[in-house]
């Protein structure tokens, strides 16, 4: 099973994990120049993920129902609303996730300290449902 780590520990991660526990998120978007940097598989439909806290601690489970990779400007209502972070509008979702891209914790990450995203950076949006909650 994969790990599923939202974010980087703190607080940002104990947010969207408690999110994912109460329901209110059901999709989460990622870089696709991540998943190729770090030689990762794409999510697939059925693959099922151990959800981590903070501290490292498996607190659910998921299953993935959907992956699409589309380009960033093409984000749509429907999935930045089911990120469940209280976004009313794409742009809202997008700024949100460019601080989140832009700053310094990803950008050493990745190792490219002036990375930035734009209309055609492509995204891989994954939509998931809740297994198990080990709470």
């Amino acid at each position: 099973m994969r790990v599923d780590e939202f974010a980087f520990p703190g607080p940002l991660r104990d947010r969207l994990v408690g999110a994912v526990l109460s329901g209110a998120k059901t999709s989460t978007t990622g870089l696709l120049a991540e998943y190729e940097r770090e030689g990762e598989p794409l999510p697939v439909v059925g693959t099922r993920g151990a959800v981590v806290d903070s501290d490292g601690r498996i607190v659910a489970v998921t299953e993935t129902t959907e992956v699409r990779v589309v380009p960033l400007g093409e984000v749509d209502l429907r999935h930045a609303l089911d990120e469940g972070e209280g976004y009313a509008s794409v742009a809202e979702w997008r700024a949100g996730h460019e601080r989140f891209w832009h700053g310094e914790e990803l950008r050493a990450a990745i190792g490219d300290p002036a990375f930035t995203v734009d209309d055609g950076t492509a995204v891989v949006l994954e939509r998931f449902r809740l297994i198990a909650d080990f709470r």
